[in-house]
């Protein structure tokens, strides 16, 4: 198989697995992501933020917009200098992640390699 096609087949599979999250706690990969490094990292900038989550600023903007409105984030002042924004992870936001770290979704054959038997790493 060429490498293209495999990567397709990888894009498709992780697709499928995005909409067993989404079906099941209504977010989105890219949120979930957002979840995982604020609880990680702590409160962060959207320029930040966007680096480590490999989006566009603006396609940042949209996942921190939706994740803020669902009560997953919140946005915080900088102490030092109030014009500077930050987002932290929420209590509801926690919870949620925590959730999320005992889904096993159905994983495609493709993935297994990655995944192993169902366990997302």
């Amino acid at each position: 198989m060429s490498v293209l096609c495999k990567i397709r087949e990888i894009q498709k599979a992780t697709l499928k697995i995005e909409a067993q999250l989404e079906m099941k706690f209504g977010i989105c990969l890219n949120e979930g992501m957002l979840l995982c490094t604020l609880c990680k990292e702590g409160c962060l900038t959207s320029g930040t933020l966007s680096e480590k989550l490999s989006l566009t600023l603006s396609n940042t903007s949209k996942v921190l917009r939706s994740a803020e409105s669902k009560g997953l984030i919140e946005r915080v002042l900088g102490k030092e200098d109030k014009r500077q924004m930050y987002f932290k992870i929420t209590p509801a936001g926690r919870e949620l992640l925590e959730e999320i770290h005992t889904f096993r979704p159905e994983v495609p054959p493709v993935l297994e390699c990655i995944c192993g038997n169902g366990d997302m790493v």
